[in-house]
Protein backbone atom coordinates (compact mmCIF):
# COMPACT_ATOMS: atom_id res chain seq x y z
CA UNK A 1 0.00 0.00 0.00
CA UNK A 2 1.14 3.55 -0.71
CA UNK A 3 1.35 6.20 1.95
CA UNK A 4 -1.23 9.03 1.65
CA UNK A 5 -2.45 7.98 -1.81
CA UNK A 6 -4.14 4.63 -1.17
CA UNK A 7 -7.54 6.26 -0.60
CA UNK A 8 -7.17 8.18 -3.83
CA UNK A 9 -7.10 5.23 -6.20
CA UNK A 10 -10.04 3.63 -4.39
CA UNK A 11 -11.99 6.87 -4.38
CA UNK A 12 -11.57 7.48 -8.09
CA UNK A 13 -13.76 4.46 -8.78
CA UNK A 14 -16.31 5.78 -6.33
CA UNK A 15 -16.30 9.18 -8.00
CA UNK A 16 -16.80 7.64 -11.42
CA UNK A 17 -19.68 5.52 -10.18
CA UNK A 18 -21.30 8.48 -8.49
CA UNK A 19 -21.03 10.60 -11.59
CA UNK A 20 -22.43 7.84 -13.79
CA UNK A 21 -25.52 6.86 -11.84
CA UNK A 22 -26.69 9.72 -9.65
CA UNK A 23 -30.42 10.11 -10.09
CA UNK A 24 -31.00 13.63 -8.89
CA UNK A 25 -29.78 16.60 -6.95
CA UNK A 26 -30.56 20.02 -5.64
CA UNK A 27 -30.49 23.28 -7.49
CA UNK A 28 -26.82 24.13 -7.15
CA UNK A 29 -27.40 27.69 -8.18
CA UNK A 30 -29.58 28.98 -5.37
CA UNK A 31 -28.17 31.12 -2.63
CA UNK A 32 -30.44 30.17 0.24
CA UNK A 33 -30.82 31.72 3.67
CA UNK A 34 -27.57 31.20 5.55
CA UNK A 35 -29.34 31.53 8.89
CA UNK A 36 -32.23 29.16 8.25
CA UNK A 37 -32.43 25.78 9.99
CA UNK A 38 -33.40 22.54 8.25
CA UNK A 39 -34.92 19.41 9.76
CA UNK A 40 -33.75 15.87 8.99
CA UNK A 41 -34.75 12.34 10.00
CA UNK A 42 -32.48 10.56 12.47
CA UNK A 43 -32.27 7.75 15.01
CA UNK A 44 -30.88 7.86 18.55
CA UNK A 45 -27.24 6.70 18.67
CA UNK A 46 -26.32 3.64 20.69
CA UNK A 47 -23.90 5.43 23.00
CA UNK A 48 -23.07 8.99 24.12
CA UNK A 49 -21.13 10.81 21.41
CA UNK A 50 -17.56 10.13 22.46
CA UNK A 51 -15.58 9.84 19.21
CA UNK A 52 -13.85 6.61 20.25
CA UNK A 53 -17.09 5.07 21.47
CA UNK A 54 -19.25 5.57 18.38
CA UNK A 55 -19.16 2.91 15.67
CA UNK A 56 -22.66 3.17 14.19
CA UNK A 57 -24.21 5.40 11.57
CA UNK A 58 -26.56 7.61 13.60
CA UNK A 59 -23.92 8.74 16.07
CA UNK A 60 -21.40 9.00 13.24
CA UNK A 61 -23.58 11.55 11.43
CA UNK A 62 -23.33 13.90 14.39
CA UNK A 63 -19.60 13.38 14.92
CA UNK A 64 -19.02 14.31 11.28
CA UNK A 65 -20.82 17.59 11.93
CA UNK A 66 -19.20 18.63 15.20
CA UNK A 67 -15.63 17.36 14.68
CA UNK A 68 -12.80 17.75 12.20
CA UNK A 69 -9.73 15.52 12.35
CA UNK A 70 -6.31 15.35 10.78
CA UNK A 71 -7.87 14.08 7.55
CA UNK A 72 -11.30 14.50 6.00
CA UNK A 73 -12.85 12.25 3.39
CA UNK A 74 -13.83 14.32 0.38
CA UNK A 75 -17.65 14.44 0.25
CA UNK A 76 -17.56 13.91 -3.51
CA UNK A 77 -14.84 11.32 -4.00
CA UNK A 78 -14.07 9.84 -0.60
CA UNK A 79 -10.39 10.73 -0.97
CA UNK A 80 -8.55 11.25 2.33
CA UNK A 81 -7.41 14.88 2.29
CA UNK A 82 -5.48 16.86 4.89
CA UNK A 83 -7.78 18.79 7.23
CA UNK A 84 -6.04 19.71 10.47
CA UNK A 85 -2.88 17.94 9.32
CA UNK A 86 -0.39 20.37 7.84
CA UNK A 87 1.80 17.40 6.99
CA UNK A 88 2.26 13.73 7.90
CA UNK A 89 5.76 12.44 7.27
CA UNK A 90 7.32 8.97 7.39
CA UNK A 91 10.34 7.25 5.91
CA UNK A 92 9.52 3.71 6.97
CA UNK A 93 5.66 3.41 7.23
CA UNK A 94 6.09 2.80 10.93
CA UNK A 95 7.31 6.08 12.46
CA UNK A 96 5.21 9.14 11.63
CA UNK A 97 5.70 12.82 12.42
CA UNK A 98 2.44 14.79 12.36
CA UNK A 99 2.25 18.57 12.21
CA UNK A 100 -1.08 20.16 13.17
CA UNK A 101 -2.25 23.32 11.40
CA UNK A 102 -2.22 26.55 13.39
CA UNK A 103 -5.33 28.65 14.01
CA UNK A 104 -7.81 25.91 14.94
CA UNK A 105 -9.87 26.02 18.13
CA UNK A 106 -12.71 24.11 19.72
CA UNK A 107 -16.06 25.87 19.91
CA UNK A 108 -15.42 26.69 23.58
CA UNK A 109 -12.33 28.70 22.60
CA UNK A 110 -9.70 26.10 23.54
CA UNK A 111 -6.85 25.84 21.05
CA UNK A 112 -6.49 22.58 19.10
CA UNK A 113 -2.95 21.34 19.65
CA UNK A 114 -0.91 18.20 19.22
CA UNK A 115 -1.82 17.36 22.81
CA UNK A 116 -5.53 17.49 21.89
CA UNK A 117 -4.96 14.52 19.60
CA UNK A 118 -2.57 12.59 21.83
CA UNK A 119 -4.82 12.91 24.90
CA UNK A 120 -7.86 11.82 22.87
CA UNK A 121 -6.10 8.79 21.40
CA UNK A 122 -4.73 7.73 24.78
CA UNK A 123 -8.23 7.98 26.24
CA UNK A 124 -9.68 5.94 23.39
CA UNK A 125 -7.06 3.22 23.73
CA UNK A 126 -7.30 2.78 27.51
CA UNK A 127 -9.13 -0.34 28.62
CA UNK A 128 -10.55 1.40 31.69
CA UNK A 129 -12.50 3.78 29.44
CA UNK A 130 -14.17 0.87 27.61
CA UNK A 131 -14.37 2.59 24.22
CA UNK A 132 -15.94 0.62 21.36
CA UNK A 133 -13.38 1.94 18.87
CA UNK A 134 -10.31 1.24 21.01
CA UNK A 135 -9.27 -1.30 18.39
CA UNK A 136 -8.50 1.48 15.90
CA UNK A 137 -5.50 2.39 18.06
CA UNK A 138 -4.26 -1.18 18.08
CA UNK A 139 -1.33 -0.57 15.75
CA UNK A 140 0.18 2.14 17.93
CA UNK A 141 3.04 0.88 20.05
CA UNK A 142 2.05 0.23 23.64
CA UNK A 143 -1.55 -0.71 22.91
CA UNK A 144 -0.97 -4.14 24.46
CA UNK A 145 -0.19 -2.38 27.76
CA UNK A 146 -3.11 0.09 27.70
CA UNK A 147 -5.62 -2.41 26.35
CA UNK A 148 -4.44 -5.99 27.01
CA UNK A 149 -6.54 -8.56 25.19
CA UNK A 150 -5.27 -11.64 27.02
CA UNK A 151 -7.12 -10.99 30.26
CA UNK A 152 -4.11 -9.51 32.02
CA UNK A 153 -4.26 -6.26 33.98
CA UNK A 154 -3.80 -2.92 32.26
CA UNK A 155 -0.23 -1.79 32.97
CA UNK A 156 -0.15 1.63 31.28
CA UNK A 157 -2.58 4.54 30.88
CA UNK A 158 -0.93 6.02 27.79
CA UNK A 159 0.41 4.67 24.51
CA UNK A 160 4.20 4.54 24.45
CA UNK A 161 4.09 5.16 20.71
CA UNK A 162 2.65 8.68 21.10
CA UNK A 163 4.87 11.63 21.96
CA UNK A 164 4.02 15.34 22.03
CA UNK A 165 6.98 17.26 20.59
CA UNK A 166 5.53 20.77 20.80
CA UNK A 167 2.19 22.56 20.48
CA UNK A 168 1.80 21.61 16.84
CA UNK A 169 3.85 18.43 16.49
CA UNK A 170 3.54 14.87 17.72
CA UNK A 171 5.06 11.56 16.70
CA UNK A 172 3.45 8.17 16.28
CA UNK A 173 5.32 4.87 16.43
CA UNK A 174 3.43 1.81 15.26
CA UNK A 175 4.08 -1.75 16.35
CA UNK A 176 4.43 -2.79 12.69
CA UNK A 177 4.44 -1.16 9.28
CA UNK A 178 1.06 0.23 8.24
CA UNK A 179 1.56 2.28 5.12
CA UNK A 180 -2.02 3.55 4.84
CA UNK A 181 -2.21 4.63 8.46
CA UNK A 182 -2.50 8.33 7.46
CA UNK A 183 -5.57 7.56 5.35
CA UNK A 184 -7.42 6.16 8.37
CA UNK A 185 -7.07 9.41 10.32
CA UNK A 186 -10.30 10.91 9.00
CA UNK A 187 -12.26 8.33 10.98
CA UNK A 188 -14.04 10.00 13.95
CA UNK A 189 -12.25 7.84 16.53
CA UNK A 190 -9.11 9.86 15.77
CA UNK A 191 -10.76 13.25 16.42
CA UNK A 192 -9.13 15.66 18.90
CA UNK A 193 -10.72 16.37 22.28
CA UNK A 194 -10.68 19.57 24.36
CA UNK A 195 -9.45 19.66 27.93
CA UNK A 196 -13.09 20.21 28.94
CA UNK A 197 -13.78 16.59 27.98
CA UNK A 198 -11.42 15.42 30.73
CA UNK A 199 -12.14 18.13 33.32
CA UNK A 200 -15.93 17.65 33.30
CA UNK A 201 -16.64 14.43 31.48
CA UNK A 202 -20.28 14.18 32.50
CA UNK A 203 -20.90 17.78 31.49
CA UNK A 204 -19.22 17.24 28.14
CA UNK A 205 -21.30 14.13 27.44
CA UNK A 206 -24.51 16.07 28.12
CA UNK A 207 -23.47 18.72 25.57
CA UNK A 208 -20.46 17.67 23.45
CA UNK A 209 -17.92 20.31 22.42
CA UNK A 210 -16.03 19.80 19.21
CA UNK A 211 -14.14 21.72 16.53
CA UNK A 212 -16.41 21.20 13.51
CA UNK A 213 -18.77 23.53 11.63
CA UNK A 214 -21.69 22.79 13.99
CA UNK A 215 -22.22 22.86 17.75
CA UNK A 216 -24.72 20.86 19.79
CA UNK A 217 -27.46 23.20 21.03
CA UNK A 218 -29.67 20.62 22.76
CA UNK A 219 -30.53 16.92 22.78
CA UNK A 220 -33.56 15.07 24.10
CA UNK A 221 -33.19 11.34 23.66
CA UNK A 222 -36.06 9.85 21.70
CA UNK A 223 -37.04 13.26 20.34
CA UNK A 224 -34.48 15.57 18.74
CA UNK A 225 -30.91 16.84 18.62
CA UNK A 226 -30.51 20.46 17.58
CA UNK A 227 -27.24 21.54 16.01
CA UNK A 228 -26.38 25.11 15.09
CA UNK A 229 -23.76 26.56 12.78
CA UNK A 230 -20.66 27.77 14.59
CA UNK A 231 -19.99 31.27 13.29
CA UNK A 232 -16.33 31.28 14.38
CA UNK A 233 -15.52 27.96 12.70
CA UNK A 234 -12.06 28.41 11.10
CA UNK A 235 -12.38 25.81 8.32
CA UNK A 236 -13.13 26.36 4.65
CA UNK A 237 -16.19 24.08 4.87
CA UNK A 238 -18.40 26.45 6.88
CA UNK A 239 -22.05 25.55 7.21
CA UNK A 240 -24.18 27.07 4.45
CA UNK A 241 -27.25 26.99 6.71
CA UNK A 242 -28.08 28.05 10.24
CA UNK A 243 -28.26 24.55 11.64
CA UNK A 244 -29.89 21.14 11.54
CA UNK A 245 -32.62 19.71 13.75
CA UNK A 246 -32.19 15.93 13.74
CA UNK A 247 -35.60 14.48 14.53
CA UNK A 248 -35.84 10.95 15.90
CA UNK A 249 -38.11 8.57 13.99
CA UNK A 250 -38.73 4.95 14.89
CA UNK A 251 -40.37 4.32 11.51
CA UNK A 252 -38.94 5.75 8.29
CA UNK A 253 -42.37 5.51 6.67
CA UNK A 254 -43.55 8.13 9.16
CA UNK A 255 -40.56 10.29 8.26
CA UNK A 256 -41.44 10.05 4.57
CA UNK A 257 -45.06 10.97 5.32
CA UNK A 258 -43.85 14.03 7.24
CA UNK A 259 -41.63 15.01 4.31
CA UNK A 260 -44.56 14.83 1.92
CA UNK A 261 -46.74 16.81 4.36
CA UNK A 262 -44.16 19.60 4.65
CA UNK A 263 -43.28 18.78 8.27
CA UNK A 264 -39.74 17.58 7.51
CA UNK A 265 -37.06 18.81 5.12
CA UNK A 266 -34.86 15.77 4.59
CA UNK A 267 -35.24 11.99 4.76
CA UNK A 268 -31.92 10.21 4.27
CA UNK A 269 -33.38 6.71 4.05
CA UNK A 270 -36.31 6.39 1.67
CA UNK A 271 -38.46 3.45 2.90
CA UNK A 272 -38.73 0.44 0.63
CA UNK A 273 -42.50 0.77 0.51
CA UNK A 274 -42.16 4.19 -1.14
CA UNK A 275 -39.50 3.37 -3.74
CA UNK A 276 -42.10 2.69 -6.42
CA UNK A 277 -43.61 6.16 -5.86
CA UNK A 278 -40.66 8.32 -4.88
CA UNK A 279 -39.66 9.57 -8.33
CA UNK A 280 -43.23 10.63 -9.05
CA UNK A 281 -43.52 12.19 -5.59
CA UNK A 282 -40.25 14.11 -5.55
CA UNK A 283 -38.80 14.28 -9.07
CA UNK A 284 -35.24 15.64 -8.90
CA UNK A 285 -35.58 16.03 -5.14
CA UNK A 286 -34.92 12.30 -4.86
CA UNK A 287 -31.32 11.09 -4.62
CA UNK A 288 -30.19 7.56 -5.43
CA UNK A 289 -26.40 7.29 -5.51
CA UNK A 290 -23.91 4.42 -5.13
CA UNK A 291 -22.41 4.15 -1.67
CA UNK A 292 -19.88 2.05 0.18
CA UNK A 293 -22.51 -0.05 1.93
CA UNK A 294 -23.06 -3.81 2.02
CA UNK A 295 -25.82 -5.70 3.80
CA UNK A 296 -24.94 -9.11 5.22
CA UNK A 297 -26.25 -11.69 7.63
CA UNK A 298 -23.83 -12.24 10.51
CA UNK A 299 -23.75 -15.21 12.89
CA UNK A 300 -23.02 -15.56 16.62
CA UNK A 301 -19.90 -17.69 16.68
CA UNK A 302 -19.93 -17.49 20.48
CA UNK A 303 -22.93 -19.84 20.22
CA UNK A 304 -21.62 -23.40 19.83
CA UNK A 305 -24.50 -24.25 17.50
CA UNK A 306 -23.01 -21.90 14.89
CA UNK A 307 -19.37 -22.68 15.56
CA UNK A 308 -19.03 -26.41 15.07
CA UNK A 309 -17.94 -28.62 12.21
CA UNK A 310 -20.34 -28.51 9.30
CA UNK A 311 -22.04 -25.22 10.08
CA UNK A 312 -20.22 -23.55 7.17
CA UNK A 313 -22.34 -25.80 4.95
CA UNK A 314 -25.48 -24.68 6.77
CA UNK A 315 -24.53 -21.03 6.24
CA UNK A 316 -23.75 -21.66 2.59
CA UNK A 317 -27.04 -23.51 2.22
CA UNK A 318 -28.92 -20.55 3.68
CA UNK A 319 -27.09 -18.28 1.23
CA UNK A 320 -28.20 -20.48 -1.67
CA UNK A 321 -31.80 -20.34 -0.42
CA UNK A 322 -31.96 -16.53 -0.78
CA UNK A 323 -33.25 -15.19 -4.11
CA UNK A 324 -31.30 -11.92 -4.13
CA UNK A 325 -32.40 -10.93 -7.63
CA UNK A 326 -36.10 -11.14 -6.79
CA UNK A 327 -35.73 -9.31 -3.47
CA UNK A 328 -33.65 -6.43 -4.86
CA UNK A 329 -36.07 -6.05 -7.79
CA UNK A 330 -39.38 -6.25 -5.93
CA UNK A 331 -38.60 -4.92 -2.45
CA UNK A 332 -35.93 -2.37 -3.33
CA UNK A 333 -36.90 -1.44 -6.90
CA UNK A 334 -33.30 -2.06 -8.02
CA UNK A 335 -31.81 0.44 -5.55
CA UNK A 336 -29.81 -2.53 -4.26
CA UNK A 337 -27.55 -4.86 -6.27
CA UNK A 338 -27.13 -8.55 -5.36
CA UNK A 339 -23.77 -8.95 -3.65
CA UNK A 340 -21.11 -11.24 -5.07
CA UNK A 341 -18.33 -10.44 -2.62
CA UNK A 342 -17.84 -8.97 0.86
CA UNK A 343 -16.66 -5.45 -0.10
CA UNK A 344 -18.27 -2.84 -2.40
CA UNK A 345 -18.18 -1.91 -6.10
CA UNK A 346 -17.21 1.65 -5.15
CA UNK A 347 -13.68 0.35 -4.54
CA UNK A 348 -13.27 -0.65 -8.19
CA UNK A 349 -11.13 -3.55 -9.37
CA UNK A 350 -7.88 -1.73 -8.57
CA UNK A 351 -9.15 -1.21 -5.04
CA UNK A 352 -9.87 -4.91 -4.54
CA UNK A 353 -13.50 -5.40 -5.56
CA UNK A 354 -14.13 -8.73 -7.33
CA UNK A 355 -17.53 -9.18 -8.88
CA UNK A 356 -18.71 -12.76 -8.52
CA UNK A 357 -16.15 -13.84 -5.92
CA UNK A 358 -18.89 -15.61 -3.96
CA UNK A 359 -19.70 -17.73 -7.03
CA UNK A 360 -22.37 -20.42 -6.77
CA UNK A 361 -22.61 -19.91 -3.02
CA UNK A 362 -24.53 -16.68 -3.66
CA UNK A 363 -26.70 -18.08 -6.46
CA UNK A 364 -30.27 -19.10 -5.70
CA UNK A 365 -30.64 -22.89 -5.93
CA UNK A 366 -33.27 -24.53 -3.67
CA UNK A 367 -32.04 -28.09 -4.30
CA UNK A 368 -28.43 -27.21 -3.50
CA UNK A 369 -29.59 -25.24 -0.44
CA UNK A 370 -31.47 -28.20 1.03
CA UNK A 371 -28.60 -30.59 0.35
CA UNK A 372 -25.98 -28.34 1.98
CA UNK A 373 -28.09 -27.73 5.08
CA UNK A 374 -28.72 -31.45 5.49
CA UNK A 375 -25.00 -32.23 5.04
CA UNK A 376 -24.19 -29.58 7.69
CA UNK A 377 -26.45 -31.21 10.27
CA UNK A 378 -29.59 -29.17 9.69
CA UNK A 379 -30.71 -25.81 11.02
CA UNK A 380 -29.71 -25.37 14.69
CA UNK A 381 -32.86 -25.95 16.69
CA UNK A 382 -34.75 -26.63 13.47
CA UNK A 383 -35.30 -22.93 12.74
CA UNK A 384 -33.40 -19.71 12.11
CA UNK A 385 -34.57 -16.39 13.54
CA UNK A 386 -33.14 -13.34 11.78
CA UNK A 387 -32.84 -10.50 14.29
CA UNK A 388 -33.10 -6.91 13.10
CA UNK A 389 -34.04 -3.45 14.36
CA UNK A 390 -37.54 -2.44 13.33
CA UNK A 391 -37.21 1.34 13.57
CA UNK A 392 -35.12 2.22 10.50
CA UNK A 393 -34.07 0.93 7.11
CA UNK A 394 -37.18 -0.99 5.95
CA UNK A 395 -35.62 -4.05 7.54
CA UNK A 396 -38.90 -5.84 8.22
CA UNK A 397 -39.73 -5.96 4.51
CA UNK A 398 -36.47 -7.47 3.40
CA UNK A 399 -36.10 -9.83 6.38
CA UNK A 400 -39.59 -11.14 5.72
CA UNK A 401 -38.70 -11.55 2.04
CA UNK A 402 -35.45 -13.39 2.89
CA UNK A 403 -37.34 -15.73 5.23
CA UNK A 404 -40.02 -16.35 2.62
CA UNK A 405 -37.30 -17.22 0.12
CA UNK A 406 -35.62 -19.61 2.58
CA UNK A 407 -38.94 -21.20 3.53
CA UNK A 408 -39.93 -21.71 -0.10
CA UNK A 409 -36.54 -23.17 -0.96
CA UNK A 410 -36.60 -25.59 1.97
CA UNK A 411 -40.29 -26.41 1.71
CA UNK A 412 -40.89 -25.48 5.34
CA UNK A 413 -42.99 -22.45 6.33
CA UNK A 414 -41.31 -22.27 9.75
CA UNK A 415 -37.69 -22.74 8.73
CA UNK A 416 -37.05 -19.00 8.99
CA UNK A 417 -38.80 -16.20 10.87
CA UNK A 418 -37.99 -12.56 11.51
CA UNK A 419 -37.12 -11.46 15.03
CA UNK A 420 -37.67 -7.69 15.34
CA UNK A 421 -36.10 -5.53 18.06
CA UNK A 422 -37.83 -2.20 18.62
CA UNK A 423 -35.00 0.31 18.29
CA UNK A 424 -31.56 0.49 16.78
CA UNK A 425 -30.03 1.31 20.16
CA UNK A 426 -31.59 -1.79 21.74
CA UNK A 427 -30.56 -3.92 18.78
CA UNK A 428 -26.96 -2.76 19.07
CA UNK A 429 -27.09 -3.32 22.81
CA UNK A 430 -28.05 -6.97 22.34
CA UNK A 431 -25.23 -7.42 19.86
CA UNK A 432 -22.71 -5.81 22.19
CA UNK A 433 -23.90 -8.00 25.08
CA UNK A 434 -23.48 -11.15 22.90
CA UNK A 435 -27.15 -12.07 23.18
CA UNK A 436 -27.73 -13.25 19.61
CA UNK A 437 -28.65 -16.90 19.11
CA UNK A 438 -28.98 -16.90 15.35
CA UNK A 439 -28.29 -14.78 12.26
CA UNK A 440 -28.70 -11.02 12.51
CA UNK A 441 -28.53 -8.13 10.08
CA UNK A 442 -25.07 -6.62 9.80
CA UNK A 443 -25.08 -3.76 7.34
CA UNK A 444 -21.68 -2.12 6.96
CA UNK A 445 -21.09 1.45 5.88
CA UNK A 446 -17.43 2.05 5.13
CA UNK A 447 -15.39 4.31 7.38
CA UNK A 448 -12.93 5.04 4.59
CA UNK A 449 -12.75 3.72 1.01
CA UNK A 450 -10.13 1.00 1.44
CA UNK A 451 -10.62 -2.77 1.05
CA UNK A 452 -9.01 -3.08 4.48
CA UNK A 453 -12.01 -1.32 6.02
CA UNK A 454 -14.48 -3.86 4.63
CA UNK A 455 -12.48 -6.78 5.96
CA UNK A 456 -10.43 -6.06 9.06
CA UNK A 457 -13.01 -4.39 11.36
CA UNK A 458 -15.60 -7.06 10.59
CA UNK A 459 -13.71 -10.36 10.56
CA UNK A 460 -10.32 -9.93 12.27
CA UNK A 461 -10.12 -11.62 15.67
CA UNK A 462 -11.19 -9.16 18.36
CA UNK A 463 -11.88 -6.34 15.88
CA UNK A 464 -14.19 -3.53 16.94
CA UNK A 465 -17.08 -4.47 14.64
CA UNK A 466 -16.57 -8.25 14.60
CA UNK A 467 -19.96 -8.60 16.26
CA UNK A 468 -20.25 -12.34 15.70
CA UNK A 469 -16.76 -13.01 17.15
CA UNK A 470 -15.60 -15.03 14.13
CA UNK A 471 -11.93 -15.97 14.38
CA UNK A 472 -9.53 -17.55 11.89
CA UNK A 473 -5.74 -17.48 12.22
CA UNK A 474 -5.06 -17.82 8.50
CA UNK A 475 -7.27 -14.81 7.86
CA UNK A 476 -5.63 -12.74 10.62
CA UNK A 477 -2.13 -13.52 9.31
CA UNK A 478 -3.06 -12.42 5.79
CA UNK A 479 -4.54 -9.15 7.08
CA UNK A 480 -1.34 -8.47 9.05
CA UNK A 481 0.78 -9.14 5.96
CA UNK A 482 -1.40 -6.87 3.82
CA UNK A 483 -1.17 -3.98 6.28
CA UNK A 484 2.61 -4.25 6.34
CA UNK A 485 2.98 -4.33 2.56
CA UNK A 486 4.18 -1.05 1.02
CA UNK A 487 3.30 -1.97 -2.57
CA UNK A 488 -0.33 -1.15 -3.32
CA UNK A 489 -1.03 -4.00 -5.76
CA UNK A 490 0.59 -6.58 -3.49
CA UNK A 491 -1.34 -5.28 -0.48
CA UNK A 492 -4.65 -5.51 -2.32
CA UNK A 493 -3.76 -9.05 -3.40
CA UNK A 494 -3.14 -10.07 0.20
CA UNK A 495 -6.42 -8.53 1.33
CA UNK A 496 -8.12 -10.48 -1.44
CA UNK A 497 -6.46 -13.67 -0.21
CA UNK A 498 -7.90 -12.91 3.23
CA UNK A 499 -11.34 -12.36 1.69
CA UNK A 500 -11.04 -15.80 0.10
CA UNK A 501 -10.86 -17.25 3.62
CA UNK A 502 -14.06 -15.40 4.52
CA UNK A 503 -15.69 -16.87 1.42
CA UNK A 504 -14.50 -20.42 2.04
CA UNK A 505 -15.95 -20.34 5.55
CA UNK A 506 -19.04 -18.26 4.67
CA UNK A 507 -18.17 -16.18 7.74
CA UNK A 508 -21.12 -13.94 6.86
CA UNK A 509 -23.71 -14.15 4.09
CA UNK A 510 -23.43 -11.24 1.62
CA UNK A 511 -26.86 -10.03 0.53
CA UNK A 512 -26.66 -6.85 -1.54
CA UNK A 513 -24.80 -3.60 -2.12
CA UNK A 514 -26.80 -0.57 -1.16
CA UNK A 515 -27.21 2.82 -2.77
CA UNK A 516 -27.64 5.89 -0.63
CA UNK A 517 -31.14 7.34 -0.94
CA UNK A 518 -32.67 10.59 0.20
CA UNK A 519 -35.63 12.85 -0.43
CA UNK A 520 -35.86 16.52 0.40
CA UNK A 521 -38.30 19.41 0.48
CA UNK A 522 -38.58 22.37 -1.89
CA UNK A 523 -36.96 24.55 0.79
CA UNK A 524 -33.59 22.87 0.24
CA UNK A 525 -30.96 23.03 -2.48
CA UNK A 526 -27.41 21.75 -2.92
CA UNK A 527 -28.37 18.47 -1.29
CA UNK A 528 -26.09 15.51 -1.92
CA UNK A 529 -24.96 12.30 -0.28
CA UNK A 530 -21.31 11.53 0.24
CA UNK A 531 -19.84 8.11 -0.71
CA UNK A 532 -20.78 6.94 2.79
CA UNK A 533 -24.49 7.68 2.00
CA UNK A 534 -24.63 10.48 4.60
CA UNK A 535 -26.04 13.92 3.67
CA UNK A 536 -23.37 16.61 3.35
CA UNK A 537 -25.21 18.79 5.83
CA UNK A 538 -22.79 21.72 5.78
CA UNK A 539 -23.35 22.28 2.04
CA UNK A 540 -27.17 22.32 2.17
CA UNK A 541 -28.85 25.66 1.55
CA UNK A 542 -32.28 26.56 2.88
CA UNK A 543 -34.82 28.87 1.26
Amino acid sequence: MRRATHAKWAACAAAAALAATACGGGDSGSGGDGGAVLSSSWGDPQNPLEPANTNEVQGGKVLDMIFRGLKRYDPGTGEAKDMLAEKIETSDSRNFTITVKDGWTFSNGEKVTAKSFVDAWNYGASLKNNQRNAYFFGYIEGYDKTHPEDGSAQSADTLSGLTVVDDRTFTVKLSQKFSTFPDTLGYPAFAPLPQAFFDDHAGWLSKPVGNGPYTVDSYTRGSQMSLRAWDAYPGADKAQNGGVDLKVYTDNNTAYTDLMAGNLDLVDDVPAAQLKNVRADLGDRYLNTPAGIIQTLAFPYYDKNWNKAGTEKVRTGLSRAIDRDQITDTIFQKTRTPAGDWTSPVLGEDGGFREGLCGDACEYDPDAAKKLIEEGGGLPGGQVKITYNADTGSHKQWVDAVCNSINNALGDDRACVGNPVGTFADFRGRITDLKMSGPFRAGWQMDYPLIQNFLQPLYYTGASSNDGKWSNKEYDDLIDQANAESDTAKAVGLFQDAEDVVRDNMAAIPLWYQNGSAGFSERLSDVKLNPFSVPVYDEIKVG
